[in-house]
């Protein structure tokens, strides 16, 4: 706001209509942003949020999750399906709009990586996914997050290898 007001100048009416009105313009754009409230499933209790930030380098994932087992890892996904009622026909393959980088032995976008569980069974922490955006053709909002028993470091097919979902939420906008 206070750009908004120098760039309309200070101290006249018509300033402050303009920028009530939003007639000015404001330096930076807005900040696209979507969460996911991460509830369990049926063969979990793990639980908690996840918050995606563009940003200039990518989107931010920020996680906090609890009731994992302590000291264990475990994937994070996006899927390509918005449903997590659906987790035991599974909320379709892990979300990757460049399939042929994928065909190239690169692992999928959605595939977000490693969280690890202190010896309290909690899980924090953030991380950049590069080739992911909040609008577009790679946007992942409406789609679900899912928090896997199993890591699939070594695992190139991420589909496969992160065994049952423990918590999974649908990523919205805000």
């Amino acid at each position: 706001m206070k750009q908004q007001w120098h760039r309309c100048r200070a101290g006249s009416i018509l300033a402050l209509m303009g920028v009530m009105l939003g007639a000015c313009t404001s330096a930076a754009p807005p900040r696209l942003a979507a969460d996911a409230v991460m509830l369990p499933s049926r063969s979990g209790n793990a639980r908690g949020t996840v918050t995606l930030v563009e940003r200039a380098d990518g989107v931010q994932i920020t996680y906090n999750l609890s009731g994992l087992a302590p000291g264990t890892t475990h994937a994070l996904h996006i899927h390509e399906q918005g449903d997590c009622n659906a987790l035991d026909r599974g909320p379709g393959p892990v979300f990757n709009p460049d399939a042929l980088r994928l065909k190239r032995g690169a692992r999928p976008d959605g595939d977000l990586g490693v969280v690890r569980a202190d010896v309290n069974g909690v899980a924090m922490g953030f991380l950049v996914a590069r080739n992911l955006t909040l609008d577009g053709i790679n946007s992942v909002t409406g789609r679900a997050v899912v928090v896997h028993r199993n890591d699939d470091e070594d695992d190139v097919a991420a589909d496969l290898g992160a065994g049952p979902a423990l918590a999974c939420g649908v990523l919205h906008p805000y």
